[in-house]
């Protein structure tokens, strides 16, 4: 496998933890739960998945403005 290859794996694979972490929310807030401060640390972690998937495909994806 080479790199390119194992990069666009990894994206997909934080792309799906992002829309898992984002069901889970949605789930808590649905359900009228009171346990704000987990709705908060999944919120961050979703948070720091989109930095790193923006990082990512910054990588794979190249911005080509010329």
């Amino acid at each position: 496998m080479n790199d390119d290859q194992s990069l666009t794996d990894r994206l997909v694979q934080l792309r799906q933890q992002h829309r898992d972490l984002d069901a889970a929310i949605e789930a808590l807030e649905g359900a009228g739960s009171t346990d704000l401060l987990q709705v908060k640390r999944l919120k961050k972690q979703k948070l720091k998945l989109k930095d790193d998937i923006r990082a990512l495909s910054a990588h794979v994806i190249p911005d080509i403005t010329a």
